[in-house]
């Protein structure tokens, strides 16, 4: 029986570790940041210091965590909480596809546990690194050195941000920090015509629809967003051969 001559993507590359943490490291300010909005966010809305510990080292979805609090604060039913945090979070549908050719082979429990840990940025820039789904040594060490100081960072700014939440004057509009923060965060992500085209439809519906009870405008802007995305990157798709032939020519 011949061995498989494909590289190990699984054993532990110290330099791939340090690379990806380098890599990093410029956004955990942001994410930092944005950890402590939603920490502070979280204790203004009226939850116990258990509760909001509890939410950020369970659910660790920052946006999912900022569309949720106002439904609890609102005690809309328990449907829409968690069908808005659905919907708000299905964009990591698409990152487990998109990561899926690259660490399927893994054990279910490690590829849950990475999947836990991820976040939105992170997996950007390691697509950004490794488009090729492709075999090669040091993969799942890039990975981890984008994800766990990620993640130790939204935990110690929220954390900080829980503690706190009870000290910090509303006068001093976190909520606009948080929002820049977010913006930092996604404008690096912005980097395809599809992507472009989500976000401005997503922004457009979600004022539009600002009216709806629930903050049912939040969904739907997601939804017609992820549509719009999905359907531009498909039209390209197909007009792209054609474009091509017709350059050729």
């Amino acid at each position: 029986m011949q061995m498989s001559d494909a590289p190990d993507v699984t054993t532990h590359d110290p330099a791939a570790w340090r690379d990806g943490v380098k890599t990093g490291i410029p956004t955990l300010f942001g994410i930092g940041a944005w950890g402590l909005v939603v920490g502070v966010a979280m204790i203004k809305s009226g939850l116990t210091l258990p509760q909001a510990l509890g939410m950020t080292l369970i659910v660790f979805a920052g946006s999912a965590q900022l569309a949720s609090l106002p439904l609890i604060a609102a005690g809309a039913p328990i449907w829409v909480i968690f069908a808005t945090g659905l919907v708000v979070n299905l964009r990591f549908v698409i990152f487990s596809a998109l990561l899926a050719p690259h660490f399927g082979m893994l054990p279910w429990y490690q590829r849950l546990h990475l999947g836990f840990v991820s976040g939105d940025i992170s997996i950007a820039l390691f697509l950004q690194r490794y488009p090729d789904p492709a075999p090669a040594p040091g993969k799942l060490s890039y990975l981890k050195g984008l994800l766990y100081p990620n993640w130790a960072s939204w935990q110690v700014g929220s954390i900080a941000g829980i503690f706190l939440g009870n000290a910090v004057p509303a006068e001093w509009g976190l909520g606009f920090a948080g929002t820049l923060a977010i913006i930092c965060v996604m404008v690096p992500m912005v980097v395809s015509r599809p992507a472009l085209c989500g976000v401005l439809v997503a922004g457009a519906v979600s004022v539009l629809a600002a009216g709806l009870p629930y903050k049912l405008g939040l969904l739907a802007a997601v939804l017609v967003g992820m549509v719009t995305a999905m359907t531009v990157e498909e039209l390209g798709d197909k007009f792209a051969p054609a474009t091509g032939k017709e350059e050729r020519q």
